[in-house]
C-alpha cells in the first residue's frame, strides 16, 4: 500500500512543473509502448509482406480508430470524474465512481463492438479502399474490432490509476505486453504464415496481458479504487454526469477521427505508393505526438484535482507551463525531422520507392513544427472538458471535420497531396481560436482569490 501511494504524483501542493514532468514521463512512456502494437505492425507488414500489405494496414487503421477513439474518449472521460472525487477527498464518492465506470465501460464496449463489425465493410468501401488492399483491410481491422472490450478495459484502468496520479504502473503494464506483441508478430506472421491477421491477433492477445495485469495490480495494492455491492447501487445524478462526460469526450474523438477517415478517403484516391508513404509519415507522427500527449494527460489530471479541490490560480499556473512545454518541444522536434525524415520514413516503410519516400519526408518537414500549434490545442480542449466544459470541445471537433470535408471535395483533387500537407495545421490554427478563448475567458478560470 505504501509502495502504491509512493507512486502517486501529488497534484493538488507544492510546485506544479515538477509535479507535471513526474506524472507526464511515464505516461509518455506508456503511449511510445502503446504506438509499438500498431508502430512494430507496421515494420514487420512493411518488411516481410510487402507494400500492398502496408497500404492495406493504412487504409484499415482509419476505420479502427474511428471506433477505438469513441471508446478510449469514453474511457477518458470517466476517468475525469474519478480525478475530481479524489481532488476532493470524498473516498466513499471515489468508489461509487469506478463502479459506474466499470458498468458504463461495459455496456458501451458491447454496443461499439456491434456497430463497429457490422459496419467495416461498407465503411471500409466508402472510404474508396482499393480492391487490392480491400481483403487485408478487412480481415486486420475486423480481428481488432471484435476485442474492443479488451481495450477499452486496459484504457478504463490505466485512466483510474492516472486519475489518483499514479502513472508508473499503467507504463510497466505496457512495456510487458509490447514486448509480448513484438514476439507474438513475429510468431504469428513469419513462422505460422497467418499474414496481416496475424497482426492483428498478436496485438489483441498483447492487450490481454496488460489487462490482467492492471486488475492484479488494483485489486492487490490499490484498494481505494475497489468498489464494494453497496457502491454499485445506482445514482442518478452520478451516472448523469459521468455518461455525459463519457459521451463528450468519446464524441469529440469519434468527430476527430471520422475526420481523419474522410481525410484517408481522399488519400487513397491518390494511389496504394501514395498512401503507403502517408501511413509510414503518421507512423512517426504518432510517435512524436506522445511527447506532447503525456503531458497533455499530466494536464488532464491535473486539472480535474484541482477543478475538485476549488484552486482555479493554481489551474491557470498549470496551464501556461504546458503552453511553454511545447512550444518548446516542437521547435526542438522540427530542427531535428529536417535532418532524418529521409532516413526514418525508409526505416519504417521498408521501401525505397521515390514516391514514398518523398511524400513522407515532406509531410514531416512541414507537419511537424506545426505541432506545437496542436499541442496548445490539446491540452487547452483538456483542461476545458476537466472544468466540466462538454460542449466546446465537441465544437472544435466539428470544425475540423468540416474542413476535412473541404479539404477532400475541393483541394485534394486539385493540389493532391499537397493538399493533404497543409490541410490539419489550417484546422489546428482555427480550432487553437476558439478553445483559448473560451478557457481563458471562462469565469471559473477567471476567478481571483
Amino acid at each position: 500500500m505504501a509502495a502504491a501511494r509512493k507512486m502517486q504524483v501529488n497534484f493538488l501542493d507544492g510546485k506544479i512543473l515538477p509535479a507535471l514532468i513526474r506524472f507526464a514521463i511515464p505516461v509518455f512512456f506508456s503511449l511510445i509502448f502503446q504506438q509499438l502494437y500498431s508502430t512494430v505492425d507496421t515494420i514487420i507488414i512493411g518488411h516481410t509482406l510487402g507494400e500492398t500489405s502496408l497500404a492495406a494496414m493504412g487504409s484499415a487503421a482509419a476505420v479502427y480508430d474511428l471506433f477505438l477513439g469513441f471508446t478510449n474518449g469514453m474511457g477518458s472521460g470517466l476517468a475525469i470524474v474519478t480525478a475530481r472525487n479524489f481532488g476532493t477527498g470524498a473516498h466513499k464518492q471515489l468508489k461509487k465512481t469506478t463502479a459506474a465506470a466499470l458498468v458504463i465501460a461495459l455496456v458501451t464496449s458491447l454496443l461499439v463492438t456491434i456497430i463497429a463489425y457490422a459496419s467495416l465493410n461498407p465503411f471500409l468501401r466508402f472510404l474508396k479502399t482499393e480492391e487490392t488492399v480491400l481483403p487485408e483491410a478487412y480481415a486486420y481491422v475486423s480481428t481488432i474490432v471484435l476485442f474492443f472490450a479488451v481495450s477499452l478495459a486496459y484504457n478504463l484502468c490505466s485512466g483510474l490509476m492516472r486519475a489518483i496520479g499514479n502513472s508508473v504502473m499503467p507504463l510497466i503494464f505496457l512495456m510487458i505486453s509490447s514486448i509480448s506483441n513484438i514476439g507474438l508478430d513475429l510468431l504469428f506472421i513469419l513462422v505460422f504464415k497467418m499474414g496481416i491477421r496475424g497482426a492483428a491477433i498478436a496485438t489483441v492477445i498483447a492487450q490481454v496481458i496488460s489487462v490482467i495485469c492492471c486488475i492484479i495490480y488494483i485489486l492487490k495494492k490499490v484498494p481505494l479504487l475497489i468498489p464494494e455491492k453497496e457502491h454499485f447501487k445506482y445514482d442518478p445524478a452520478l451516472y448523469k454526469e459521468m455518461v455525459s462526460q463519457g459521451i463528450s469526450m468519446g464524441l469529440m474523438s469519434c468527430i476527430v477521427q471520422s475526420g481523419t477517415a474522410i481525410l484517408q478517403s481522399g488519400i487513397n484516391s491518390l494511389g496504394y505508393l501514395v498512401v503507403a508513404g502517408h501511413v509510414a509519415a503518421r507512423k512517426l507522427f504518432s510517435v512524436f505526438m506522445m511527447f506532447s500527449i503525456g503531458m497533455m494527460q499530466a494536464v488532464n489530471t491535473f486539472v480535474s484535482q484541482n477543478f475538485g479541490a476549488n484552486q482555479a490560480d493554481r489551474i491557470r499556473k498549470g496551464m501556461k507551463i504546458a503552453y511553454i512545454y511545447n512550444v518548446i518541444l516542437f521547435c526542438i522536434l522540427g530542427v531535428l525531422v529536417t535532418f532524418i525524415a529521409p532516413t526514418m520514413i525508409r526505416l519504417i516503410s521498408g521501401s525505397d520507392e521515390a514516391v514514398i519516400l518523398q511524400n513522407g519526408t515532406r509531410y514531416l518537414r512541414f507537419v511537424v513544427p506545426c505541432m506545437a500549434i496542436l499541442g496548445l490545442l490539446n491540452a487547452t480542449r483538456t483542461a476545458l472538458q476537466a472544468i466540466g466544459q462538454k460542449i466546446l470541445p465537441v465544437i472544435s471537433s466539428v470544425m475540423e471535420l468540416i474542413g476535412k470535408i473541404l479539404f477532400v471535395i475541393f483541394f485534394i483533387p486539385k493540389f493532391g497531396y499537397n493538399a493533404v500537407i497543409v490541410c490539419e495545421p489550417v484546422m489546428w490554427v482555427l480550432m487553437d481560436i476558439e478553445l483559448l478563448l473560451a478557457f481563458w475567458l471562462n469565469p471559473y478560470i477567471r476567478k481571483k482569490k
